[in-house]
C-alpha cells in the first residue's frame, strides 16, 4: 500500500513538474510576442503602381502586387493611390511613398531610436514624416544648415513665420528673406526630435529639407542605395 502511494506521488510530482515547465515554456513565448522591444521591422518599398493596385517589397521579399484596400499577412495595407504616390498603413501608421522608395522603422522598444532610407531614381533620399503631428514630405539635405521649409507647408503646419527671428539664407535662386522658428516636434520613422531649429521661407518648395538642426543629431550611414539613421540624443 505504501508503494503504491509513494508511486502515486511520485507520478503527481512527476506531472506537475511538467506542467510548470510547459506554462514557463508559453509564458516565455506570449512575453516574447508582446514585448515592443522584440518586435521586428517591417520594410515596406514601392516598386511600382497599376491602376488600383500597388507593387511592393515586403521585408526584402519579391515584389508582389496588392490591391487598393486589401492587407497583406504582416499588416501592410494600401489606403490610397495618387499620380506616383500611394499612402501605405504600416503598424497602425500611414506612410506616403513615392515609386522606388522604402522605409524601415525599428520598433523604438529596445535600443537607439532607426530609420532605414532608400534612394530613389534620382538618388534622393525621400521620406515622409511628421512635424508638429503635420504629414511632410522631406528630402535628406546634408547641405542645408537647418529644416528649410516652404511657404505653404509652414501655413498648413501652422507655422507663424512673423514670430520667428528674420535672417537671410543663401539659396540657388540667391539671398532671400528666411524666419528662424523652433519646431516641437519632428518624427522621421520612429526618430522623434523636440526642439529643432527650422527656417522658414517665404516661397513655396516641393519638399522640406531634412537638414543638420535634424542630421548632427544622428549617426548617419550611408551604403549604396541605403542610409540608416540612428538617433545620438
Amino acid at each position: 500500500m505504501n508503494s503504491v502511494v509513494r508511486n502515486q506521488k511520485q507520478r503527481s510530482a512527476s506531472l506537475s513538474a511538467c506542467w510548470l515547465a510547459d506554462f514557463t515554456r508559453r509564458l516565455v513565448l506570449c512575453v516574447c510576442l508582446f514585448l515592443p522591444g522584440l518586435a521586428p521591422a517591417v520594410d515596406v518599398g514601392l516598386a511600382g503602381l497599376f491602376p488600383g493596385k500597388a507593387l511592393l517589397t515586403i521585408n526584402g521579399g519579391a515584389p508582389r502586387i496588392v490591391p487598393l484596400g486589401n492587407k497583406t499577412e504582416e499588416g501592410v495595407k494600401v489606403v490610397s493611390i495618387e499620380g506616383e504616390t500611394a499612402t501605405l498603413e504600416v503598424e497602425g501608421k500611414r506612410r506616403l511613398l513615392r515609386v522606388g522608395q522604402n522605409v524601415a522603422a525599428q520598433a523604438s522598444g529596445g535600443g537607439p531610436q532607426t530609420v532605414v532610407l532608400t534612394a530613389d531614381g534620382q538618388g534622393h533620399f525621400l521620406t515622409t514624416g511628421n512635424i508638429n503631428g503635420s504629414t511632410i514630405r522631406f528630402v535628406v539635405d546634408t547641405g542645408a544648415s537647418m529644416i528649410s521649409i516652404g511657404a505653404g507647408d509652414a501655413r498648413r503646419i501652422g507655422l507663424n513665420p512673423a514670430k520667428g527671428e528674420i535672417g537671410y539664407s543663401q539659396t540657388a535662386n540667391g539671398l532671400t528673406q528666411v524666419s528662424r522658428v523652433k519646431l516641437d516636434t519632428v518624427r522621421v520613422g520612429e526618430v522623434v526630435m523636440h526642439n529643432v531649429d527650422a527656417l522658414v521661407h517665404q516661397q513655396d518648395m516641393p519638399f522640406v529639407l531634412l537638414g543638420m538642426s535634424f542630421l548632427n543629431r544622428m549617426e548617419m550611414q550611408r551604403t549604396g542605395d541605403t542610409m540608416t539613421l540612428k538617433k545620438r540624443y
